[in-house]
């Protein structure tokens, strides 16, 4: 636990570093840019690969969800980051913890603190996608469920990934 903690204050020290870097090397531009940028360079030191050359989708399921990220099969070494980050992000969510997602969007993201409170009600399962891996989210408890859309909607609108829904 305290080299989780280590890990993750090097990691807000990083980011931080990051972002006052890119903002002296960039000419002010659009708000809502500004955030997604600083959200693609935090999520590229949290997940460990580029995000402009990966895959992100958020799919909301009527049992739960379903967190995918992917990339071009042949970078291997892009794969197996991918897959080893989705094995730890099933962990930490089942354990109720949050902390990655905040730092990524660097704000509590909608949602979780649901997921953590009703945490033994849902199910996280990693597994691995062509060129990546997958987190499935399942439960039948419809407080969960309704959480854990709120937290894939938002998601897919910081990401500005593209939306999959399944229909209800």
């Amino acid at each position: 636990m305290r080299r989780a903690v280590l890990l993750l204050l090097a990691l807000v020290a990083c980011v931080d570093r990051a972002e006052r870097n890119s903002s002296t090397q960039r000419p002010a531009g659009d708000s809502a840019d500004r955030a997604f940028t600083l959200v693609q360079s935090r999520g590229k030191m949290a997940m460990g690969v580029d995000q402009y050359t990966s895959f992100h989708q958020f799919e909301s399921l009527p049992d739960g969800g379903r967190i995918s990220l992917q990339r071009d099969p042949s970078d291997s070494a892009g794969v197996a980051q991918i897959r080893s980050h989705m094995q730890t992000i099933a962990a930490a969510f089942g354990r109720g913890d949050f902390a990655l997602p905040g730092l990524v969007h660097a704000r509590e993201v909608p949602g979780t603190a649901v997921m953590a409170a009703r945490r033994s009600q849902i199910r996280y399962v990693a597994d691995t996608l062509l060129g990546g891996g997958q987190v499935r989210l399942k439960t039948s408890d419809p407080s969960s469920i309704a959480a854990i859309h709120q937290f894939l909607a938002f998601q897919r609108q910081d990401h500005r990934s593209p939306s999959h829904e399944a229909t209800h």
